[in-house]
């Protein structure tokens, strides 16, 4: 499948900040199912200071504004041709070891209720296969915390979400990575891109976790829509956590209180419909200032 991806995002400041930087993870990776037809990124006003892979081989771009701005905006686009694998990437690769990917943060750390879900799962999943198990920890969070946009923001932690029983993508995938590490497999976050059946212009990216598989590799699995991810999913960027795998983070000097706006499309090139019943998407949060 061939899809068409658009994403802006602006700023719009109250007060003139003096200076800002931004760092922008927001070229797609090339990998298994996913092939790079084109892509360019750009901002208004901003001066491109380095360009660099991280630790998670994310293309990271780093972008000053030096000069007083009321108004940021940073805009990405390009054509991804895709395949369905099942979600399954692959073998381990990158610049960090496996082991990193069994480490904590701190919205991934589990705390009693955690722990709890982990012990029951672990208990009876014993007979079970990798994957099986996998697939019943992506239902029992689905079952457990019910997809609510605006319950939870960018710093709700996995264990909170899981407290208030509701969230968003973020969460479940947070969710999903504290548990799975908990049962011993490494785990990570995915940002990206989904087409939705029902509309091709969004608010919002969206995110799913991956876990790695003995014999298989990386395995995506998307809990806001109970299935391993397909030919309609893009990945752009992975991390321990969202704050690792972020479309944009950055600094801004002064007083940044204002208002973000982002728009996001994404299209089928030959416009044919996707058959499937792809429902929840975006909520994640886009950026962090």
């Amino acid at each position: 499948m061939r899809l068409k991806i658009s994403h802006r995002t602006s700023y719009h400041f109250r007060e003139a900040i003096p200076y800002a930087l931004q760092q922008l993870r927001m070229i797609p990776k090339e990998s298994a199912g996913q092939r790079i037809i084109g892509w360019q990124t750009g901002v208004e006003g901003g001066e491109l200071q380095v360009s660099y892979f991280d630790q998670h081989h994310n293309h990271v771009e780093l972008f000053a504004f030096p000069e007083e701005q009321h108004r940021i905006e940073i805009h990405c686009e390009g054509e991804v041709e895709t395949a369905d694998t099942a979600g399954t990437i692959g073998q381990h690769g990158g610049f960090a070891p496996l082991w990193y990917f069994r480490r904590d943060t701190a919205l991934t750390r589990p705390g009693a209720s955690i722990r709890k879900l982990a012990r029951q799962l672990g208990e009876t999943g014993e007979s079970q296969g990798e994957i099986p198990l996998l697939h019943n920890l992506m239902n029992l969070i689905a079952d457990q915390v019910e997809y609510r946009p605006g319950a939870t923001d960018v710093a709700t932690s996995a264990e909170e979400a899981l407290s208030e029983g509701a969230g968003v993508c973020q969460d479940h995938a947070h969710l999903f990575i504290a548990i799975a590490r908990q049962l011993g497999f490494p785990a990570r976050y995915v940002s990206g891109y989904l087409m939705m059946d029902d509309r091709e212009d969004q608010d919002a990216g969206h995110g799913w976790a991956e876990a790695h598989v003995p014999g298989l590799g990386w395995v995506g699995f998307d809990v806001s829509n109970r299935m391993s991810p397909d030919e309609r999913y893009v990945r752009v960027a992975t991390g321990l956590d969202y704050r690792e795998a972020a479309p944009i983070s950055g600094i801004a000097l002064g007083e940044a209180e204002g208002e973000m706006e982002v728009a996001i499309h994404v299209s089928r090139v030959d416009g044919k419909p996707a058959q499937s019943q792809q429902q929840s998407s975006g909520g994640a949060g886009q950026t962090q200032q």
